[in-house]
């Protein structure tokens, strides 16, 4: 395992001049530009391996019909194109976010061509997303992007809600986080609609929440 790995310690100054970490854009720019360090960072064939396929004792836990939902992951994110075709050969469904413009709230669409992405086209939030005509459908587990997250299961993301809201009005559904090991943190600012992660994936470590 690469051993390039140093999560981010709260209390080692890295967020000074942020007033009690409550600024909430001035965390993610921070924690985007660590996330843009330690992928820049990694060797080319060291990251070809990670996030290749989910641990065995995750997939252990997924029921055989459930439906998987993933992102289709930017440069810096954790990727997710090799859980996607695992999950596929597996005979899962999968769906992949979907807005049907800039103010719609999040659904999902079926995904059914992870290595070629045939079946994708730009969305409104410069994001790749199935196209407006793919079946709508809702996932049983939902494995979300985050730029920081903490131990406990909680999550920051990019600021829209989307999640959050999703995961709201969905309770009974699974929310797991792909990180990178430096995506971690001590502590995160916490609000009553932020929704707490059942599970976090990392290179190196499950954290098993619930």
């Amino acid at each position: 395992m690469w051993s390039g790995i140093r999560p981010i310690d709260l209390h080692e100054g890295i967020y000074d001049g942020i007033d009690g970490v409550s600024d909430k854009d001035q965390l993610r720019k921070t924690l985007r530009q660590a996330r843009r360090d330690h992928v820049a960072a990694q060797p080319q064939a060291i990251r070809a391996l990670l996030f290749n396929r989910p641990p065995v004792s995750l997939v252990e836990t997924i029921p055989a019909n459930a439906v998987i939902g993933l992102y289709h992951a930017t440069r810096f994110e954790a990727p997710t194109r090799g859980y996607a075709q695992f999950f596929i050969e597996s005979g899962h469904d999968i769906a992949l976010p979907h807005f049907a413009d800039r103010d719609a709230e999040m659904t999902f669409r079926r995904h059914t061509d992870p290595l070629g992405e045939s079946d994708l086209e730009p969305g409104p939030f410069g994001m790749t997303q199935p196209a407006d005509d793919a079946p709508a459908i809702t996932p049983d587990i939902v494995f979300a992007p985050l730029i920081g997250f903490t131990p406990d299961g909680d999550r920051i993301g990019q600021g829209g809600g989307h999640y959050d809201r999703w995961l709201t009005d969905h309770g009974d559904v699974r929310a797991i986080g792909l990180a990178w090991d430096v995506q971690c943190v001590d502590t995160l600012p916490v609000e009553g609609h932020d929704r707490r992660l059942n599970t976090i994936v990392t290179p190196t470590r499950i954290y098993a929440v619930d």
